[in-house]
């Protein structure tokens, strides 16, 4: 069933991954079910229209993007990630009496994307059926793991924590959020324990997802053991115990072994020199740990295709590399928790639990040494990799799911109208 849909989407890039990538591939999805007002901040618009200027819509497509922003005098403070939280809370603010000023015309309104568990959407000021999400949730990381980054860490992940407190027992937006929506998408099964909302309301759908790749991974024969990590090197990720797991799984295995292993690190961010100092720690051949900048997706896509296990220590409460490395038939070797935990299967990968950070090291060090020695068990999780992406992580997949909450909302608000009917002729 067709729906109207107006969708806000505070981040939107076709040319990028992540939220930007996560939110024009689900759009494009809905719009070729229904029709779409998609909503997004004015500094996304160039490159939107770029794309469609290369890859033109359809004839009478279902899409249409409109643009806004707060005027210029009411966020010159913002410059990048500085004050991004603050600005974010307006713009979905402000978003409503754009909306209501333009009198688009909608069945559903959705707040798509850039959701927590914390932050509140104002959509339902419009007086139309809501959704709310994918949002997320990110479990506090355990003290013995956020303490290898040094007190900096530790005291900005306690902040973190006591802002997200106060808006979970003070903002009444947010509870006034959660009570409104009529469907509430979760990215991991944590997110209906903290919100505290009825089964029927929340629906756990993954963001994360992947276009099909064009090749997949066909080198889990090999002798070879090509270990990757992909992502923002923060202290969230866990990078440092996948160099540490590495190193121990390296130093392991016998001198003429050691050749057919190889680590790739590849991300940009805050933490690079202090994991380099952690390679440079061990004094591995040249060429056994590889540390590279971010690159283009296409780069990345060479990377996957000549891997052969994917290792990603995170503590988030999503993963979006997760699903890329699965499209390419990778087994992945993760912490068992709600994030990428939850992504995977013991068909497909490997979960290591939380304990001491020297006994998670050893776990997933004997991990990798279990998927170097064992090639039927490293090519089962292969295919089943592929399938567990086939399953879950197709945007296709996500599109057909999300269209189901819209069609459950359109009969749900049928059966109240007739209901509303048959109580005011009985009246």
């Amino acid at each position: 069933m067709q729906s109207n849909v107006l969708i806000t989407a505070y981040a939107v890039n076709p040319f990028k991954g992540s939220e930007d990538g996560i939110a024009w591939n689900i759009i494009r999805e809905l719009a070729s079910k229904n029709k779409v007002i998609a909503i997004t901040r004015e500094n996304n618009q160039a490159s939107i229209d770029k794309y469609l200027t290369e890859n033109p819509l359809p004839t009478g497509s279902n899409l249409q993007f409109e643009y806004f922003d707060l005027p210029y005098w009411i966020r010159f403070w913002k410059r990048g990630g500085q004050g991004a939280l603050f600005y974010h809370y307006i713009w979905h603010l402000a978003v409503v009496f754009f909306i209501l000023r333009r009198k688009f015309s909608f069945d559903i309104a959705h707040h798509l994307n850039f959701n927590n568990d914390w932050t509140p959407s104002f959509l339902w000021l419009l007086g139309k059926p809501f959704v709310w999400g994918p949002i997320g949730h990110h479990p506090k990381v355990p003290y013995n793991y956020i303490k290898q980054y040094g007190i900096k860490a530790v005291l900005l992940e306690e902040i973190k924590w006591v802002v997200k407190k106060c808006f979970w027992t003070f903002d009444p937006f947010l509870k006034i959020t959660k009570y409104k929506a009529a469907k509430i998408i979760a990215l991991n099964s944590s997110v209906q324990k903290v919100l505290n909302v009825a089964d029927d309301k929340i629906v756990v759908i993954p963001a994360a997802g992947n276009e099909r790749p064009m090749a997949q991974n066909p080198k889990n024969d090999s002798n070879k053991i090509r270990v990757l990590s992909i992502g923002r090197l923060v202290s969230l990720k866990g990078f440092d115990i996948t160099i540490h797991a590495f190193a121990k799984f390296y130093q392991q295995l016998p001198k003429a072994a050691q050749k057919n292993a190889q680590l790739v690190l590849i991300g940009k961010g805050p933490q690079r020199a202090h994991l380099n100092k952690i390679i440079k720690k061990y004094e591995l051949p040249l060429n056994s740990i590889l540390s590279k900048k971010w690159m283009d997706r296409r780069e990345l896509a060479t990377y996957y295709a000549n891997s052969q296990v994917f290792l990603f220590p995170s503590h988030e409460g999503a993963g979006m590399v997760v699903p890329e490395a699965l499209s390419y038939g990778l087994p992945v070797v993760c912490f068992d928790n709600h994030g990428p935990g939850e992504f995977i299967n013991k068909d497909c990968g490997i979960a290591i639990p939380y304990g001491t950070y020297e006994n998670s090291i050893q776990k997933f060090a004997s991990a990798l040494h279990t998927l170097y020695t064992d090639k039927q068990l490293r090519n089962t999780l292969s295919k089943n990799a592929f399938q567990q992406f086939e399953e879950q992580f197709t945007w296709e997949g996500k599109g057909k799911r999300i269209q189901e909450i819209y069609t459950t909302i359109h009969k749900e608000e049928k059966a109240v109208l007739l209901e509303e009917s048959f109580e005011r002729v009985m009246s």
